[in-house]
């Protein structure tokens, strides 16, 4: 069976982020948490809730593909948050005289359940966004609402009346942190205003001590030089779940073959590695295919050759780039789709072992 101990990370790293954010929650405070998938940023919002006490409301804006999912998503969510008998008992009595109507029987899930149309969900959805906040007053308690992938909801909100009162309530509300995660802080962050946490590759300093703590407590060490462990870091990119991906596959790999313990060394590593990035072949076989040549073009340089200025006339000459606005552009959408850092970050792959998988690719 697999060891519990990479089932289920606590944080790692992100100490500093942790207090910033902790702090912006005690104080009633908003915002915007943004960073690649993987990078820790629903991790970093649930441990800062709990260190305030807050219970997490999660909406992830990617599966609204309208309205009507949008409010079905949202009373999910109040629901899993606000759940015990008592507390049911009070939504059912903040529905009363509403066109909100709250299921509960001993044989089924509680359920909130409207009759919607077009004309009815604005209303709907300004009375389910005041809901945690009544909650939070009765039971004396603070609440945080998640909203992941967060400029996603532009994609039907076309003329932006629910983002709009969704900025308003997030003045108003006081018993209330709302929390949007993205990926990059989009133009629509001058809309909104928030602090702004941005999440990037971990820093030796922060990934290499759990790397070793963690493996230690299975019984694995790293060799004294510490190139097995360089050629980790490397391997992952500074990325929190990569790394535990690999930490994984490595304490999978030694059980088979050296159940009583083992020195990481770099062999060790690199087959690790290799074999996750087969397992994941697939997976990005179907990535390469769904981006622009443009793009493809640029993570292949990028993976080869990295360079903090792929701007540069040099690199673009040798790598046979699109000059002006099309690198950019692919620039911008690559660090949209969550697959590479912008500029504060050198412009590195940030998806785990992508850059492993492009170069035996081209090779």
């Amino acid at each position: 069976m697999l060891d519990s101990t990479f089932a289920s990370q606590p944080l790692i790293g992100r100490q500093a982020e942790l207090q910033q954010i902790s702090r912006i929650l005690q104080d009633d405070g908003d915002l915007l948490l943004t960073g690649v998938p993987g990078s820790g940023r629903q991790r970093l919002i649930w441990s800062a809730a709990e260190q305030v006490g807050a219970r997490v409301l999660r909406i992830d804006c990617m599966r609204a593909t309208n309205a009507a999912r949008f409010l079905e998503l949202l009373a999910e969510g109040l629901l899993d948050v606000f759940s015990a008998p008592a507390e049911l008992e009070l939504i059912q009595r903040w529905s009363a005289g509403l066109p909100i109507v709250l299921e509960s029987s001993l044989t089924r899930r509680a359920r909130l359940t409207w009759h919607s149309s077009t004309d009815t969900q604005w209303e709907l959805f300004q009375l389910l966004l005041s809901l945690p906040q009544a909650m939070a007053e009765w039971l004396d308690c603070r609440a945080v609402l998640v909203f992941q992938n967060f400029p996603h909801i532009r994609s039907w909100d076309k003329q932006r009346q629910w983002e709009t009162y969704l900025q308003q309530e997030i003045q108003r509300q006081s018993r209330v942190s709302y929390a949007l995660i993205a990926t990059v802080p989009g133009d629509w962050v001058s809309d909104i205003p928030l602090p702004v946490i941005t999440l990037g590759p971990l820093p030796p300093g922060e990934l290499k001590p759990w790397v070793v703590e963690q493996m230690s407590q299975q019984g694995l060490d790293f060799e004294p030089e510490g190139h097995a462990l360089n050629l980790f870091y490397s391997s992952v990119q500074g990325h929190p779940a990569g790394a535990m991906q690999l930490s994984r596959r490595l304490w999978l790999d030694s059980c088979a073959l050296h159940p009583k313990g083992l020195l990481i060394q770099p062999h060790h590593v690199h087959r690790s590695t290799l074999a996750l990035v087969e397992d994941l072949s697939v997976t990005f076989e179907s990535l390469i295919l769904l981006l622009p040549p443009s793009q493809v073009r640029v993570l292949e340089s990028l993976a080869l050759d990295p360079t903090d200025s792929p701007h540069a006339r040099d690199y673009i000459k040798k790598h046979q780039l699109s000059r002006g606005g099309g690198l950019q552009g692919a620039l911008a959408a690559l660090e949209q789709k969550g697959l590479l850092y912008g500029a504060q970050y050198g412009y590195q792959i940030a998806m785990p072992f992508l850059t492993f998988w492009l170069k035996h690719r081209l090779a």
